[in-house]
């Protein structure tokens, strides 16, 4: 009797339990891989505040150099945040 259990053990994990599990796996991977909607909106208000806090930087900027004439605003000499030092910033 246990000589023809086993192979129909084997048989059931390969043609059943195997793809089960890669399915499963497969499954979760496209889940984590996509953005949700809520990601997505947390992005579009980080990236208002973000806006909004440069344009404030800029109005501060400006009423120093009004008051101050020998002020000159800092402007990074490339536009791209990823090459931005923002460590010389006062």
């Amino acid at each position: 009797m246990e000589d023809v259990f086993m192979p129909i053990v084997i048989v059931g994990m390969l043609f059943i339990g195997l793809p089960w599990v890669v399915m499963h796996y497969v499954t979760k991977w496209k889940q984590a891989a996509t953005i949700t909607g809520e990601d997505e909106k947390l992005l579009d208000e980080l990236h208002f505040t973000a806006r909004r806090l440069e344009e404030r930087l800029q109005t501060i900027e400006r009423i120093v150099a009004a008051d101050n004439p020998d002020f000159r605003p800092q402007v990074p000499s490339s536009t791209d945040p990823r090459e931005i030092d923002f460590s010389r910033r006062n």
